[in-house]
């Protein structure tokens, strides 16, 4: 009997699992922070969720990286596509690193015990927080390449929701200003550079 019914139970379980999935995203892509109160996705299991999104945005990030690359060779020659090994990489390196940033900063900027509790949950949040970047695979062509910045702006609205609701800071404010304080300082220092560049140089 118990030879009958295991791969029953097996195949539900994958089910299961495959529906919680797509919850997790869902609930993401919705800023639904009823995903960051709720402890059982920060379990075991939820890093394995978080590692499977930060996988599947890897790969789905190929699309407009060949549009891209596609015209810039257009100005600059053949430029060839990363490797999907470098691709992969590369996302777990700045997903962790993006954990990092966010666990220490907070932990330094605003010290909560829920920011001392573990950067497991740091990294489960950041990992969640992908979940928009599935949507580059519509960015299909370059007139669409502007959608870049509007799924970067949601990614950012939803990490802004899971730090505020898992570090317990109950003000939003300070979890904008974790989360977009790299882009905010990139953006002045350009900006700055930009402003000192003698205009013949520029012509």
């Amino acid at each position: 009997i118990t030879s009958v019914y295991s791969p029953i139970k097996t195949s539900n379980n994958k089910k299961l699992m495959f529906a919680e999935f797509l919850n997790i995203i869902f609930k993401s892509l919705k800023l639904d922070k009823n995903l960051y109160k709720n402890n059982k996705n920060f379990e075991e299991a939820g890093i394995y969720y978080a590692i499977s999104i930060i996988i599947l945005t890897a790969l789905i990030s190929v699309i407009p990286n060949k549009v891209i690359l596609s015209f810039a060779s257009l100005y600059f020659g053949e430029v060839k596509s990363p490797r999907l090994a470098s691709i992969l990489f590369t996302s777990g390196f700045v997903w962790l690193l993006k954990s990092l940033y966010l666990f220490v900063v907070g932990l330094i900027l605003f010290p909560t015990k829920q920011i001392k509790s573990g950067f497991k949950k740091t990294l489960i949040t950041v990992g969640f927080a992908h979940a928009p970047f599935i949507f580059y695979f519509l960015i299909l062509d370059l007139r669409l390449i502007f959608l870049t910045l509007i799924i970067y702006l949601w990614y950012s609205a939803t990490l802004i929701v899971g730090i505020n609701q898992v570090y317990q800071f109950n003000n939003i404010f300070k979890s904008t200003i974790i989360v977009l304080a790299p882009i905010i300082i990139l953006i002045i220092y350009t900006l700055y550079y930009l402003s000192n560049i003698p205009n013949g140089v520029l012509s």
